[in-house]
């Protein structure tokens, strides 16, 4: 792998495992360059990842995950990186497929690559019922306004050519913007791919989602997804820092 690869993980109060992560990223890619967004964590998750060789961008205050992921991009376009992965700081996105999303990024068939749990059927990820419900509808949503089909939108493992990180670094949602982001990149003409991959179980701390806020989010998420497919994209390489 010749071109310059980074990886973003946004991570918030993951001291118990952003040490872990950062191994078996530097450990699955060789040579890539771990960077932690820490989004102002009150336990020692910036001090953890550096401890194993990361750089750490360390937020003043809370932002969010869109605003910690955007950070993240905007590194990588400042750094010049060529291509980037982005992954959870929580252990969930198991590294070792860091190759499999990567592929076709390398090989130039693609701009975006989602990992997605959905893609085959093979996949033996089980969402609670209101997760569930919610990356149906999310899909089916981004698939019509989109006009591609796309099978996981909450996936948040995904791999970018040069062209993905410019859009991402000027373009990105900041409230659960996985879904929006996958709209944007769509309207905005990058060549999106889906690859097959597992999920693993969070083995520290806790999700933030129940049950009401799942529905919540649906509605919530879909008002933003029209909204944000009714808005006109600048041509990519002139959108605005």
């Amino acid at each position: 792998m010749n071109r310059r690869l980074v990886a973003i993980v946004p991570a918030w109060n993951e001291a118990d495992i952003i040490g872990e992560v950062v191994d078996e990223i530097a450990s699955a890619v060789p040579g890539i360059e771990v960077v932690v967004v820490d989004d102002a964590s009150t336990d020692d998750t910036a001090a953890a990842a550096r401890a194993q060789g990361a750089v750490v961008l360390e937020l003043p205050f809370n932002v969010g995950i869109g605003g910690a992921v955007q950070t993240g991009f905007r590194y990588a376009r400042d750094e010049g990186y060529e291509v980037a992965v982005r992954l959870d700081g929580d252990g969930q996105h198991d590294p070792a497929e860091i190759a499999k999303i990567l592929a076709p990024v390398e090989a130039g068939e693609a701009d975006l690559v989602i990992g997605s749990r959905f893609v085959d059927g093979s996949g033996t990820y089980r969402p609670p019922l209101a997760r569930r419900l919610g990356i149906r509808v999310f899909a089916r949503l981004v698939s019509l306004l989109g006009r591609q089909r796309v099978t996981d939108t909450t996936s948040g493992f995904v791999a970018l050519g040069r062209r993905g990180i410019e859009l991402f670094a000027s373009e990105y949602p900041h409230d659960y913007p996985e879904v929006e982001s996958t709209l944007v990149a769509l309207r905005s003409g990058l060549r999106l791919t889906q690859v097959q991959v597992e999920m693993r179980e969070r083995t520290t701390g806790s999700s933030s989602i129940t049950f009401l806020r799942s529905l919540y989010y649906i509605v919530k998420v879909t008002l933003a997804l029209l909204v944000s497919s009714l808005r006109r994209y600048p041509p990519l390489g002139q959108a605005p820092r």
